[in-house]
């Protein structure tokens, strides 16, 4: 495995099937909050998200946000009004040590446990130091901090021949 290659790449978070990775043998999900979930210039999650969540729940996944959002509490507030008891804000992501701590947290392997995330510099990369299977997302808005609007300019050329399931 490269170390900025997804597993999957997916247009957006609904269009994955929590019956289909529970069938895998995930058994964990870590979610990343902004552009993922909820969109950087918005407060709360599309209605879709949460009907999303919602079957994954469902299906009997553990559910961690994983955020390098250092608003510890936006991220507690996100986290709380989806339904996710678990949460790490400032995760310090590509570094792996906040996955690590949230299936150490969740009582998952790593090889059980999915990460679910929008950036490849940060999310993919840290899931995959972190020997977790990683599906990127297309961003949920073009909005973004101007740090990470300079990654995108090299994402896109990473990312232009890899196909998104649509």
């Amino acid at each position: 495995m490269r170390l900025f290659s997804p597993c999957r790449y997916v247009a957006s978070v609904p269009l994955l099937d929590p019956a289909e990775l529970w069938a895998q043998g995930k058994r964990a999900l870590l979610v990343d909050r902004d552009n993922t979930l909820v969109p950087r210039d918005a407060s709360r999650a599309p209605e879709d998200v949460k009907a999303w969540l919602d079957s994954a729940r469902g299906h009997g996944f553990a559910l961690c946000m994983i955020s390098n959002n250092w608003h510890r509490a936006e991220v507690a507030q996100s986290a709380a009004e989806l339904g996710i008891d678990s949460f790490i804000a400032f995760a310090c992501k590509p570094l792996p040590c906040a996955l690590r701590s949230a299936c150490k947290k969740l009582g998952v392997a790593p090889r059980d446990t999915v990460l679910i995330g929008d950036q490849l510099y940060t999310d993919v990369w840290s899931a995959n130091l972190a020997g977790i299977d990683s599906i990127l997302v297309r961003p949920q808005t073009s909005v973004d901090l101007w740090y990470t609007q300079v990654f995108r300019v090299f994402e896109r050329r990473a990312l232009r021949d890899l196909p998104c399931e649509e």
